[in-house]
């Protein structure tokens, strides 16, 4: 019966990575590309697995077709490309284009979880093994790209996820470059790290970015070289150099790696709803803090991410009893 009832999709289970592929038979891209077939070893769904990769449902980076295809670009080390993945029948189905179609195709098992080990999670609660079960193909993507992580995550730096995700496509939009390929309408690779540096205030301003995350983003990508050499290291590691940027801290460098690296064990902390979230899901406390929510997560030790994306997924959170938080535009001012 796993899988067979889909929960529908929340503000909470949409942090989780859920993002809805439509079931369908997918069709061969028009335009030739490079191709390659793969079969994973387990159940595997596409919208869980690649979900954390989308920025908002306007991400000019990703697109998740009625067909049950889901494109995404990336700027690689070769060059740009665009990817297309399907799966039917038990096969996953690449189709890749531009310079880093290549690339692309390589790493596709590790963007679709291969280097992942669902089997290495034991659930200690309920709530969580009910998560686990209704979830078969959850499996943690490996992107081994930094930056396209790294900068989406600076710029939902100490806002709402709506003001971050306006300011990501239109800064995307703007500067980026059109996406490689027969893609869908408007989709776009993002701007290299010398894009990203000559982008003026003005742009900034009107794309609601506040000065403090601006200039994160510039130093980042003045060492951006140094920082995609990050994926090489173990997690850890790897935060231990992105947190050398000012302005870098171990919210936005778990959320990275999160992605880049598949890192099972970094689990975000100094989130504003993710502590009280686990608490009340494993120990009815809304009012859970950091240090609690590490404590709750002990017997995840290893696996605490994975642990923290299934108590997103299960949909189970606190009642509200304030406000949203504010939404302030910049650009405005």
């Amino acid at each position: 019966m796993a899988g067979r009832f889909a929960p529908r999709p929340t503000r909470t289970t949409v942090r989780g990575g859920h993002v809805p592929v439509p079931p369908g038979v997918p069709r061969q891209a028009a335009g030739p590309g490079r191709v390659r077939a793969w079969v994973p070893d387990g159940p595997l769904d596409l919208g869980l697995v690649l979900g954390p990769l989308r920025r908002g449902p306007g991400d000019p980076t990703f697109r998740a077709m009625p067909d049950g295809s889901v494109w995404r670009t990336s700027r690689t080390p070769a060059g740009p490309g665009t990817l297309r993945v399907a799966a039917y029948g038990g096969e996953v189905r690449g189709e890749a284009w531009g310079p880093g179609a290549e690339w692309l195709l390589e790493r596709l098992p590790g963007l679709l979880g291969a280097e992942d080990d669902p089997s290495a999670f034991a659930p200690r609660h309920r709530l969580v093994a009910l998560a686990r079960h209704r979830r078969p193909g959850l499996r943690l993507t490996r992107t081994g790209l930094v930056m396209e992580s790294l900068i989406p995550s600076i710029l939902e730096q100490k806002v709402t996820t709506d003001e971050a995700y306006r300011a990501w496509r239109l800064l995307v939009r703007k500067f980026g470059e059109p996406a490689p390929g027969p893609a869908p309408e408007r989709m776009c690779v993002v701007p290299e790290p010398r894009a990203w540096a000559l982008i003026p205030s003005w742009e900034w301003h009107r794309a609601g970015v506040d000065n403090k995350r601006a200039s994160t983003i510039l130093r980042a990508v003045r060492v951006a070289a140094r920082l995609e050499q990050a994926v090489g290291m173990e997690p850890a590691a790897a935060q231990a150099r992105l947190e050398v940027v000012p302005g870098v801290g171990p919210w936005t460098s778990a959320e990275t790696v999160q992605r880049s690296h598949g890192a099972p064990d970094a689990v975000t902390v100094g989130d504003l709803h993710l502590p009280g979230i686990v608490g009340w899901a494993l120990a009815g406390d809304r009012d859970a803090d950091d240090a609690l929510m590490l404590e709750l997560l002990e017997p995840y030790a290893g696996q605490r991410h994975r642990a923290a994306r299934l108590i997103l997924l299960s949909g189970r959170t606190p009642p509200r009893r304030v406000p949203k938080m504010p939404k302030w535009d910049i650009g405005l001012l």
